[in-house]
């Protein structure tokens, strides 16, 4: 049995950003998970926008979100001509929009607030916000304009990903994890659900909602839940029109992919693992859709898709090192898990290769309190 520098546990879009970083920077790596390119990086709608994902209260994840999104155009670039493959990313900007005169005072304290931090967005009129997308509602009140935010398609992403890790070298083990193995306070590896025994020097804990759920560590030694959320996907009818811009409302949003299909979501419910779509969801979400887009009528029901999010006490990723030596954390991304992928990537693989955590991840070490709020 080969004895790796490197293993992931997890392949989603974190578990493989950062095998395939660390493989091409040297590194012998084997990326752990029963079905590679699942979970909830393939329910995610794949919207980069980190001036409208804002949360007040977040300001360095704010600004780890920024990095990321300012990589991700050139990290795009290199993983298609490493893969061959399209991602679907696309700079197509994001309209959140007004309903009502309700909506209206919330959206211009969020513009206020987003110009005292200095983020690039456009406060705009009715006729003004219906110019830049014109399949809102006639009654749209006005809005705010961010024309740097971007998307990319996850199940394109994780392809290319999964191709670029093959080019690589990097290894799969297709299979669960019985639990981290730990002599003397050092990783030695991990166990298979199959029995397996894999040795390394590092493990690098990437499994997302499941990552508190691994076995030889101690309880509650990794703070993750899982967030449940349900997302629609409806299909473009003979008489439909699809947004130009991703569109969010203040409990809905609307991803428009190339093809014509749209992406509605998602709820947050704090539910467990419960795996079942819901009727009252589906209703929630396709009425907030059709106040903003009345256009979503016309268009044919695909399908209902539930993800489990991995949420953490307050919110904000686990990236490091842990109490155990060589045992070190890249999860708890909770709503910005693709957006965040490139940064994660690179620190993580940088942390591998030198020993020291770059100064942008260590407010978020796994061992820290709380995040701080201001």
């Amino acid at each position: 049995m080969p004895h790796d520098d490197v293993v992931v546990v997890g392949a989603g879009a974190i578990g493989l950003g950062i095998a395939w970083r660390s493989a091409t920077r040297g590194a012998s790596v084997t990326v752990v998970d029963p079905a590679p390119g699942s979970g909830a990086s393939s329910v995610a709608p794949g919207m980069l926008a980190p001036v409208t994902e804002f949360h007040h209260g977040e300001y360095e994840l704010f600004e780890l979100n920024l990095v990321s999104s300012k990589m991700f155009p050139a990290w795009i670039a290199e993983l298609e001509s490493v893969s061959g493959m399209s991602t679907g990313y696309r700079r197509c900007g994001t309209v959140m929009a007004a309903r009502d005169a309700d909506d209206m005072i919330s959206l211009r304290e969020t513009f206020a607030f987003q110009q005292r931090l200095g983020m690039r967005s456009e406060m705009a009129r009715s006729a003004e916000v219906r110019g830049i997308e014109p399949a809102l509602g006639p009654n749209t009140r006005g809005g705010i304009h961010v024309p740097g935010d971007h998307q990319v398609e996850p199940v394109a992403l994780l392809a290319a990903l999964l191709s670029a890790c093959e080019d690589r070298g990097v290894r799969f083990v297709r299979s669960g994890v019985s639990g981290i193995l730990v002599e003397r306070g050092k990783v030695a590896g991990l166990s298979t659900a199959e029995g397996e025994r894999i040795t390394c020097d590092r493990v690098v804990l990437a499994a997302g909602a499941r990552s508190g759920m691994i076995g030889g560590l101690p309880p509650g030694f990794v703070k993750v839940r899982p967030v449940k959320g349900q997302v629609v996907e409806l299909l473009p009818g003979d008489e439909s029109v699809c947004p130009t811009h991703n569109v969010r409302g203040l409990d809905v949003y609307l991803v428009p992919r190339q093809d014509g299909r749209l992406v509605v979501g998602a709820t947050v419910e704090e539910k467990g693992w419960d795996p079942h779509p819901t009727a009252g969801a589906v209703h929630d979400l396709l009425r907030y859709a059709y106040e903003l887009f009345p256009g979503v009528t016309e268009m044919r029901f695909g399908e209902v898709r539930v993800g489990f999010r991995p949420g953490t006490p307050d919110n904000a990723p686990l990236l490091g090192p842990t109490d155990i030596e060589g045992l070190i954390l890249a999860t708890g991304h909770y709503r910005n898990g693709i957006l965040l992928t490139p940064v994660t990537a690179d620190r993580i693989a940088t942390l591998l290769e030198t020993g020291s955590s770059p100064e942008d991840i260590t407010a978020f070490s796994p061992t820290r309190k709380t995040m701080k709020r201001s």
